[in-house]
């Protein structure tokens, strides 16, 4: 390989063709030999035959020890790059997202070859998480032209706030921390709420104390789907954060909903999102623990529920728990088939990587038999295009979500 600027680190064949197949992670195993090189750096990355195969950030705390950002010997990754880089992914959300923008994910990571970054927008304020120690080293070059790309666009953004408060960043040898971060010109905004609309339905996003950036755009379009089946039903909504998938259902034309979640907080949020709607009078919120709460629902006298959504938080974030995820989904979904009359509505879904499609619609198939029931499916979906799926980069490809008639 022709002298380039960047150390040079030689993989293994095996890195080789995950490389040459279009994954952009090198574990730490895979490295052959490496050159001196800073933690966060870019290096040179190429075979053992010195083949170049691609350039990315270094990081030796990493068990991904590179990520690549580029396959071209031609890049240089200047101002410029990364600016262009930027404007791929703001017109890739203008493509897909049409004017449905002023909520919207920005950047997923490696899907927008911004590896370890994520930006959501809560209408005039961006929300960023940086779990990669070489985007961090960028991020005062990424920043500012993230500001610009948008706003040269039309787009009203006040600030840019930090979401780096998740223990993950660790293991990349990084600090945790949140806060604005500093845009030159512009004054530091004091508030860190904001007010967003999805849906026709408005909310407040606390972006510094929510989880994650604050607030889950992912589920935009499902919510849709939610509330076009919604209207007469009573609907029981399990998991419901803020109150999203209730606030759609209602706003569907439910006759009652009744949104559950383990955090009084978050219940409390959702109540208060009902009332900023108007929706408050067709529902009822409580805190309470789901894997309590179906049972004792099921041994109940109350009128029965004609819809339930279940949208947990991700059972497993590793194969190693698997197994115990697979029977947390079994057992709220084979509750909530056991609790729905015959021709009763399901909303089920699963926003874990490591549990795959297969292995959650084998799951659910189980389910229905246990329960004695047949499910008739009216959708699949996943995550909403703004989180856009690599098909070379299994990672980015997480949500699963059905919608069954119960029969």
């Amino acid at each position: 390989m022709k002298q380039r600027e960047y150390p040079i680190m030689t993989v293994s064949r095996k890195a080789e063709r995950s490389i040459l197949d279009g994954h952009p992670w090198i574990y730490d195993g895979e490295v052959l030999r490496t050159e001196e090189c800073e933690d966060g750096a870019l290096c040179d990355v190429c075979s053992e035959k010195g083949r170049y195969l691609g350039t990315g950030f270094f990081n030796q705390h990493s068990r991904i020890r590179i990520r690549l950002i580029s396959r071209n010997a031609n890049d240089r990754f200047d101002s410029a790059w990364w600016e262009r880089r930027i404007q791929h992914a703001w017109q890739y959300r203008r493509t897909v997202m049409g004017d449905d923008i002023s909520c919207c994910r920005v950047i997923f990571g490696e899907a927008d070859h911004f590896p370890g970054l994520t930006v959501d927008r809560f209408s005039d304020i961006l929300v960023t998480q940086t779990l990669s120690l070489g985007i961090e080293r960028q991020k005062d070059l990424i920043f500012p032209l993230l500001y610009k790309v948008l706003t040269q666009d039309g787009q009203q953004i006040r600030g840019i706030y930090q979401r780096n408060d998740v223990a993950i960043r660790e293991l990349e040898g990084m600090s945790q921390g949140k806060g604005f971060y500093p845009l030159s010109g512009l004054p530091t905004p004091e508030e860190t709420v904001a007010e967003i609309t999805e849906n026709g339905i408005r909310y407040q996003v606390d972006f510094e104390n929510g989880q994650k950036t604050g607030f889950f755009l992912d589920q935009k379009y499902n919510r849709q789907a939610v509330a076009r089946l919604a209207k007469g039903k009573r609907v029981l909504d399990c998991f419901t954060h803020t109150g999203s998938f209730a606030l759609n259902a209602a706003m569907g034309g439910a006759s009652h909903v009744r949104a559950v979640d383990i955090s009084e907080m978050a219940v409390e949020m959702a109540r208060s999102n009902a009332v900023r709607n108007g929706l408050e009078d067709r529902m009822s919120f409580l805190a309470a623990n789901v894997f309590d709460l179906l049972p004792q629902i099921e041994s109940s006298s109350e009128e029965p529920f004609d819809f339930i959504i279940l949208d947990p938080p991700a059972f497993t974030k590793s194969r190693k728990t698997i197994d115990s995820a697979t029977r947390g989904y079994k057992e709220i979904n084979l509750r909530a088939m056991k609790l729905l009359p015959r021709g009763g509505y399901l909303a089920t879904c699963s926003c874990s990587h490591f549990m795959s499609e297969e292995r959650f619609i084998q799951m659910l198939r189980e389910t229905a038999h246990d329960a004695h029931v047949e499910l008739r499916q009216i959708e699949a979906r996943q995550q909403a295009p703004d989180h856009p799926i690599l098909w070379n980069v299994p990672e980015t490809n997480y949500l699963k979500f059905f919608l069954f008639q119960v029969v």
